[in-house]
């Protein structure tokens, strides 16, 4: 299947969703300047702080392992936000990584603070490891909900994670209420275990979430179909 899905193929599938935003008056560019990214989500009303994970003054975030998307409605004001960065977790598992804080902080121990934790009692993560892709920070404003925008929004950040990188895996941590109304399925993932349960207190942040992924044979496996859907094949 490998053979099949080609640059070409992806390049087609992401502007085949970037055009589907466009015609829902969503206009989308992409950067990897996470100071620009923060001045950006800083100023956006209704949008949850972002968290260390895609913040320059906690994490390594250099351009070639992390990047951002960003859309805005015809005005030019901003109405999606959304991040992704690569860790190699070749020679540990994403339940180690998370129980690290080495998903918030480039180094915890001088970065995270007291009574900062993370743990992952979610099995499948202890069977995350190799290049391992962290999908966060996905913010859509209130009014261009229910359009059915989800599924264009993780072909894009899914297009993109595997041409600049081909993971191995991708994951996102989510608040449960995303599993329940199927977010997290419009988005593209396939699979959900509960729980990561994050503490961060000097920065305000509890979070219980839930792991949801897809391995890279269902990432290429979901091209393969789009292509062939599109007469690309």
């Amino acid at each position: 299947m490998n053979s099949k899905v080609t640059i070409l193929g992806v390049a087609k599938h992401v502007c085949a969703a970037v055009e589907l935003g466009r015609k829902s008056g969503l206009y989308i560019t992409m950067g990897d300047d996470f100071e620009e990214y923060n001045r950006i989500t800083s100023r956006l009303p209704g949008k949850p702080p972002t968290t260390p994970h895609f913040r320059p003054d906690c994490s390594d975030l250099q351009p070639r392992k992390a990047f951002w998307i960003i859309g805005r409605d015809r005005e030019g004001s901003i109405a999606h936000v959304q991040a992704m960065r690569l860790d190699d977790l070749c020679n540990t598992s994403l339940a180690e990584h998370l129980g690290s804080l080495k998903a918030c902080f480039a180094d915890p121990d001088l970065q995270a603070g007291p009574s900062s934790s993370c743990s992952c009692s979610a099995p499948t993560a202890r069977s995350i490891t190799g290049l391992v892709a962290y999908h966060g920070d996905i913010w859509l404003r209130a009014d261009f909900r229910g359009r059915g925008l989800a599924a264009f929004i993780g072909r894009i950040a899914f297009g993109l994670a595997w041409a600049k990188w081909s993971p191995d895996w991708i994951y996102a941590l989510v608040a449960g209420w995303n599993i329940e109304k199927g977010v997290v399925d419009r988005y593209g993932y396939q699979h959900c275990e509960y729980g990561s349960v994050l503490r961060l207190p000097a920065l305000g942040i509890s979070h219980d979430d839930w792991l949801v992924w897809l391995t890279r044979h269902e990432l290429l496996k979901t091209f393969l179909s789009d292509v062939i859907e599109a007469g690309c094949e």
